[in-house]
């Protein structure tokens, strides 16, 4: 009797969308919180985004080439996983920590695992977690809108200080590179709904249930809210 279940490695849904067309469609949700992050953080923004990308094609390319396989920088992942890795990054990171970054995500957790698709974790993700493990104080700081430094919006909470709800909105708060402005990120979460890539389900329910986590355990200031908005 044939055997009635194959077993192969993932993506397991088939569709017309192909993971090419998936990456790119990312990398242009991320354009809108990438291009905030240049302009509130300047050059140093951009030298880490231009660093972070050019050396995950680099790595990617060369390790391919050196193992003699097929040649796969064209499909965006790795202009997705350099990009992920520099909107994770504050502006102020030394550029040779940010390639080093890149390679690890590249090589150490996408390619030595198989490359796209076989890697056990999201590599710029990893990457992040490397160097925060490896560089704690340099990782850990951000720079505001004048350059200076200055504590983020979550350090500012766990202090017990108070945030301007409209400036964490807009952006005008320190940060990594791609976390500042909400709005950015909706506009890239709303294309990314419309052109049915991800559904709203997830962040939705994560968005809900951290609200409802923070009224329960009684740090919710509705007061405070209604004053911000």
């Amino acid at each position: 009797m044939d055997n009635l279940f194959h077993v192969s490695t993932a993506p397991h849904i088939r569709d017309s969308i192909t993971t090419k067309n998936i990456m790119y469609d990312v990398i242009l949700a991320l354009i809108p919180a990438t291009i905030f992050g240049i302009y509130q953080f300047g050059i140093d923004a951009f030298l880490v985004v231009s660093v972070a990308i050019i050396t995950s094609l680099l790595s990617e390319y060369l390790y391919q080439r050196f193992m003699k396989l097929p040649i796969t920088v064209y499909d965006g992942s790795a202009i997705l996983t350099g990009l992920l890795l520099a909107l994770c990054l504050s502006s102020s990171m030394p550029l040779w920590m940010v390639s080093l970054g890149s390679v690890f995500a590249i090589i150490v957790v996408k390619q030595l695992f198989g490359g796209l698709g076989q890697n056990f974790m999201n590599p710029a993700l990893a990457a992040r977690c490397f160097l925060l493990i490896s560089f704690a104080g340099k990782m850990n700081s951000f720079v505001n809108i004048d350059a200076t430094s200055s504590a983020t919006a979550l350090a500012l909470l766990r202090n017990g200080e108070d945030v301007n709800l409209f400036n964490m909105f807009m952006g005008n708060i320190s940060g990594a590179i791609g976390e500042t402005s909400t709005i950015a990120l909706l506009i890239g979460a709303l294309y990314l709904i419309h052109k049915k890539v991800i559904s709203p389900k997830i962040p939705l329910a994560i968005f809900i249930s951290f609200s409802v986590i923070i009224f329960i355990s009684g740090d919710f200031n509705l007061d405070y809210l209604l004053k911000q908005i």
